[in-house]
């Protein structure tokens, strides 16, 4: 991705209308104060990994198909022991994406994947944390176009937290709705 001349279709958008709409909406003074994306993290717990090990490695050659970027194993801090977990124990998977595959990642989020989930009736508008970060769950990873379905061993849940540099959540709103993010009325 060193080549500079490639610019994802969401990144030409922003730098070309959205910017300018959210300039005019909330009347920013300088262009630096218009929110944008800082960042997507992907996030898979896996709670079947206590047992058995090679389920989180598995969670992550899964979540690396679908970032495009190598995933890392997490590993527990502390032992728990009513939940059979030991310290340095691998528990689950994450990816974060910045720049160039942020922008793809989030355009086949909304246009592909999410209207691949069963009974879906739009994202919720209230998962904004306080400080313009949107979070959501994903009850399926298979929605991804990126995943053979018939490979898979069992459809595991994952969390999608949208960073933005926005200060509200009302501005963060407006910069996702205007990346054509499904929210409920």
């Amino acid at each position: 991705m060193a080549d500079t001349a490639y610019v994802p279709r969401l990144r030409a958008e922003y730098d070309k209308s959205i910017r300018g709409k959210l300039t005019e909406q909330f009347g920013y003074a300088n262009v630096m104060q218009v929110p944008r994306l800082d960042k997507v993290v992907l996030n898979m717990g896996v709670g079947d990994a206590v047992n058995d090990r090679k389920k989180a490695e598995t969670a992550a050659g899964e979540l690396t198909q679908i970032a495009g970027q190598k995933a890392i194993v997490t590993y527990s801090r502390i032992a728990i022991a009513t939940f059979k977990l030991r310290e340095n124990q691998p528990i689950g998977c994450k990816v974060t994406l910045r720049k160039a595959r942020m922008y793809e990642f989030i355009d086949r989020l909304v246009n592909v994947a999410l209207p691949r989930v069963r009974d879906f009736r739009g994202l919720n508008p209230k998962s904004f944390d306080g400080r313009g970060n949107y979070s959501l769950g994903l009850k399926e990873h298979i929605i991804f176009p990126e995943i053979d379905f018939d490979k898979v061993s069992e459809a595991r849940g994952m969390d999608i937290t949208v960073c933005t540099t926005a200060k509200t959540d009302d501005e963060a709103r407006a910069l996702l709705t205007a990346f054509n993010f499904p929210f409920r009325q």
